[in-house]
C-alpha cells in the first residue's frame, strides 16, 4: 500500500471507456455497480494518471516547479475565483505565460483558504493572537506528507524551510517512544504499552476474545489486507485496473458495511477501531475514502510543518501575485457562455464601510469556490445535470479545532520539573495535587509566575469550576515531544506542538480536534465556554495540574461555520465518487473548476496544487 499511497493524488479523468472484459470482471458489488470505464477514470484520479495511465506527477512537477506552461499562442483575460492556493498557484502560472488574470476572493482580510495560521503579522497584519506574540498555531492544513511531491517541492523551490512534524512523540534525541496517551472507557495507557498489552483497553469495549490481545491498528490492518492485495506490488496498468476493481467493488459502501459486511467485524470491535484509530466520526462515510486515509496516516509516514505556520506558504504564493488579487468581493453571480465570463460580486462591508458591487468580465474563468459555496452562486446559462448533482450533493464534512496556550511546555516535563514548577506557585502544591486536594473554583487557572496577570477572565473561570472533573487522578509527567493523544471525551485528539518557538518557553497545544457530528457539537458554546470546556477535557487526560500554566488565551475554528469554507473538505459519501466524482472537475464551457475538491485529496493541499496545475494547462491550451 506505501506505493499506492505514495502516488495517491488526481489526474485528468478519462471518458467512459470500453466495456469490462471477462478478465477484468469482480465479484458483484452489494448494491449498483458502476461501469467499468467509470472506475477506471477515478483509479486514474486517484493514482495521477492520464488517459492512457501515464504519471501526471513528473509533468505537473516540472510545470510547477521549473519550466511553467508550455509556450503558447493564445493570451487570454481569465477570471479566477477564489485566492486559496489553487487559485494563487493557477494565477501564477498563466501570467508567466502571458495570460491577464484577476483573481476574486470573498475575504477582505486574508487569502489562503484553510491554510490559516493564527500568528502576529503576516501578510494579514494581525495583532498578536496569543498572550506571547512569538506563539503561533495552525486553524487549518497543519502537516504535509512526504508522499506529497508538489507541495513538497514547492516550499523547497520558496526558499522555506520545513522539519518534521511527529505525528507519533518523540525522544530528545528525535527518536519515536509513543508516550501519548489512550484515554477512553476510563482507561488510561500510553500508546506503546497499549501495543504490547492492549487486553485491558479492548476488553473494556466487550470485544471477542479473539481480538483481545490484538491492537486496534493491527485488526483494522488485517481487515483491510483482502483490499490491499488488489493493488500491493502492482505498477503501471495493471495497478490502474487494481484500483478499478477497488472502486468497483467497494466504492458503494461505507467504512462501516465493510468493516461489519466484508472483513466480519462485531460492533464492539468497530467500536474500538473507531475510537482508538480515529474513525468513529466516519465510519458512515465513504470507505474509498477511509482506505486512502489510512494507508497515508499512519506511524510510517514521514510528515512535514514548516517554522512559523503553514501561512508562511501563503504569505510566499501571494506575493507573487498580490496585484493581480481583489480582496472583500464575493462573487454573487456567474454568467458564462460566447467566450465571455461575468462576475458578479459584492463586499461585505466590514468596519462601517458600505456594501459595494463590481462586475468582473473575462474570455474565461477558473471557480475554486468550494461546491458547498457554489450552491449559492446561481450560473447563467445552468450547468450541465452531472455537474449541477455534483454542486449539490458533494458532501462536505465539519471539523473544529480548539487551541489553548500555556506558559510553559507542561507536556515535556519529567516529574523533576513539574515539582520546580509547581512548588514556584506556592510550597506544597505539587503534593496538594497528587493528593486532589487544590480548589475546584478556578483561582488556580494560570496561578504559575510566567502567566500574564488579567488574561483569564471571570467568566472563563466560571466555566472551568461548573465544567471540572470531579474525579482528581493524577498522572504521571506526559514527558512526551510532539505525538497526539486520543480519548472518548469531546476533545477526540489532542496534539501538543513538535517543536518549541524560538525564543519562547511555552507552547499552543491543539486540545481538541474533532471531525463530523463530534465536530459540530462544539460549536454550541462560545468562546468563554469553550475554552474552559477544553482545558477540562485535556485535564482529563494530563491531569489537573495544567490549569497553572494556561494563560486564559484560546483560539478556534469551526471550518462549517466559516463563511468562506462551508466545511472542513469534501469527504464524499458511499458512491459518491463513481457517481458525481467524474462530473467534479469537467470543464463546462468557459469554465473551469479547480480545489482540493476537484481531487481525491480533499483537505490536502498536494490535491489543490495538482488542479491548480491541470486548470492552468486546460486554460493555456483553450480546451
Amino acid at each position: 500500500m506505501a506505493g499506492a499511497a505514495a502516488a495517491a493524488g488526481t489526474g485528468v479523468l478519462a471518458g467512459a471507456g470500453a466495456s469490462v472484459g471477462a478478465s477484468e470482471a469482480v465479484a458483484a458489488p452489494v448494491g449498483p455497480r458502476p461501469d467499468w470505464g467509470t472506475c477506471l477514470a477515478v483509479a486514474r484520479a486517484i493514482l495521477v494518471r492520464d488517459d492512457d495511465d501515464r504519471p501526471l506527477a513528473p509533468r505537473y512537477a516540472d510545470i510547477l516547479l521549473r519550466t511553467g506552461l508550455p509556450r503558447g499562442r493564445n493570451r487570454r483575460k481569465v477570471l479566477i475565483v477564489g485566492a486559496g492556493p489553487a487559485g494563487l498557484t493557477a494565477a501564477h502560472l498563466l501570467r508567466e505565460a502571458g495570460h491577464r488574470v484577476t483573481v476574486i476572493e470573498a475575504n477582505g482580510n486574508r487569502v489562503g483558504g484553510r491554510i490559516k495560521t493564527f500568528r502576529t503579522g503576516g501578510h494579514e497584519g494581525s495583532p498578536s493572537p496569543f498572550a506571547d506574540p512569538l506563539q503561533y498555531a495552525e486553524a487549518g492544513a497543519m502537516r504535509i506528507p512526504d508522499s506529497h511531491p508538489l507541495v513538497t517541492g514547492l516550499i523547497d523551490s520558496l526558499g522555506l524551510q520545513r522539519r518534521r512534524f511527529h505525528l507519533v512523540d518523540v525522544d530528545a534525541a528525535g527518536r519515536p517512544v509513543n508516550r501519548s496517551w489512550i484515554h477512553v472507557n476510563g482507561i488510561r495507557v500510553r500508546r506503546a504499552d497499549y501495543a504490547r498489552s492492549p487486553q485491558a483497553l479492548n476488553r473494556s469495549f466487550g470485544v471477542p476474545t479473539a481480538y483481545e490481545s490484538i491492537p486496534s491498528t493491527q485488526i483494522l490492518r488485517g481487515a483491510l489486507a483482502p483490499v490491499r492485495e488488489e493493488i500491493d506490488g502492482k505498477q503501471d496498468e495493471e495497478l490502474v485496473k487494481g484500483w478499478a476493481r477497488v472502486v468497483q467493488r467497494y466504492g458503494h459502501m461505507s467504512m462501516y458495511r465493510y468493516l461489519t459486511d466484508e472483513a466480519k467485524l462485531d460492533e464492539r470491535t468497530v467500536d474500538l477501531i473507531g475510537t482508538v484509530d480515529n474513525l468513529t466520526s466516519r465510519l458512515h462515510l465513504a470507505f474509498i475514502h477511509s482506505f486512502i486515509g489510512a494507508s497515508l496516516i499512519s506511524p510510517d509516514t514521514a510528515f512535514f510543518e514548516l517554522p512559523g505556520g503553514s501561512g508562511t506558504l501563503v504569505d510566499k504564493l501571494y506575493a507573487r501575485v498580490e496585484d493581480l488579487v481583489r480582496l472583500d468581493r464575493r462573487a454573487t453571480r456567474i454568467t458564462h457562455g460566447e467566450g465571455k465570463v461575468t462576475v458578479d460580486t459584492v463586499s461585505e462591508g466590514r468596519g462601517g464601510r458600505s456594501v459595494e458591487r463590481e462586475t468582473f468580465t473575462g474570455d474565461t474563468a477558473i471557480i475554486t469556490v468550494p461546491f458547498s459555496g457554489l450552491r449559492h452562486i446561481p450560473v447563467t446559462p445552468a450547468l450541465s445535470y452531472g455537474k449541477r448533482r455534483a454542486v449539490t450533493e458533494l458532501h462536505y464534512d465539519a471539523a473544529t479545532k480548539v487551541l489553548l496556550e500555556f506558559s510553559r511546555r507542561w507536556w515535556e516535563f519529567d516529574e523533576a520539573e513539574w515539582k520546580r514548577e509547581l512548588e514556584a506557585v506556592r510550597p506544597g502544591l505539587y503534593r496538594q495535587y497528587q493528593l486532589g486536594r487544590t480548589p475546584d473554583d478556578g483561582r488556580l487557572l494560570g496561578a504559575h509566575p510566567s502567566v500574564p496577570e488579567g488574561r483569564v477572565s471571570d467568566a472563563q473561570r466560571a466555566h472551568y469550576a461548573a465544567s471540572r472533573l470531579v474525579a482528581r487522578d493524577q498522572p504521571e509527567a506526559a514527558h512526551v515531544i510532539g505525538g497526539g493523544s486520543a480519548t472518548d471525551n469531546p476533545n477526540r485528539f489532542m496534539f501538543p506542538p513538535s517543536h518549541p518557538v524560538e525564543g519562547s518557553r511555552g507552547g499552543v497545544v491543539l486540545a481538541a480536534y474533532s471531525w463530523s457530528d463530534d465536530a459540530l457539537k462544539w460549536d454550541s458554546f462560545d468562546d468563554e465556554e469553550r475554552y474552559p470546556r477544553a482545558l477540562a477535557g485535556v485535564q482529563e487526560v494530563f491531569g489537573q495540574r495544567i490549569e497553572v500554566f494556561y494563560t486564559g488565551v484560546g483560539r478556534t475554528q469551526s471550518w462549517m461555520r466559516d463563511p468562506y469554507a462551508y466545511g472542513e473538505a469534501s469527504v464524499l459519501l458511499p458512491g459518491q465518487h463513481t457517481e458525481l466524482f467524474p462530473h467534479v472537475r469537467t470543464p463546462e464551457g468557459s469554465l473551469h473548476f479547480a480545489g482540493d475538491h476537484t481531487s481525491v485529496k480533499p483537505a490536502w493541499i498536494e490535491g489543490a496544487l495538482e488542479s491548480a496545475v491541470r486548470t492552468a494547462l486546460e486554460v493555456h491550451v483553450g480546451r
